[in-house]
């Protein structure tokens, strides 16, 4: 499957009052609107990383790859690490 080249890059430029909440929240010190949280494996990458890290060279290696057509995904561990996930979110949600 192809999905096209990779240094297209697509922007929508943000909506008025995207901008204003934006720059409203940062001048009145009010907090973001959306709250993340991390799985305890993600805690634990960044806790172990300080804070976190970005792998330019590994970056450019997949996107190498997926240009060459030689990118091998592995669906079955996406899918049980997925799937993992998703039981530690049902698993904190009983508690």
């Amino acid at each position: 499957m192809k999905i096209g080249p990779l240094d297209t890059k697509i922007a929508a430029p943000p909506l008025a009052g995207e901008r204003k909440s934006a720059s409203a929240s940062k001048a009145d010190g009010t907090s973001p609107s959306a709250m993340v949280d991390l799985s305890s494996m993600a805690t634990m990458k960044v806790d172990a990383e300080g804070e976190g890290s970005f792998d330019a060279a590994k970056v450019a290696r997949i996107a190498e790859a997926i240009r060459e057509g030689r990118l091998i995904i592995n669906v079955s561990a996406i899918a049980d690490k997925l799937l993992a996930n998703a039981q530690e979110v049902l698993d904190q949600q009983r508690r």
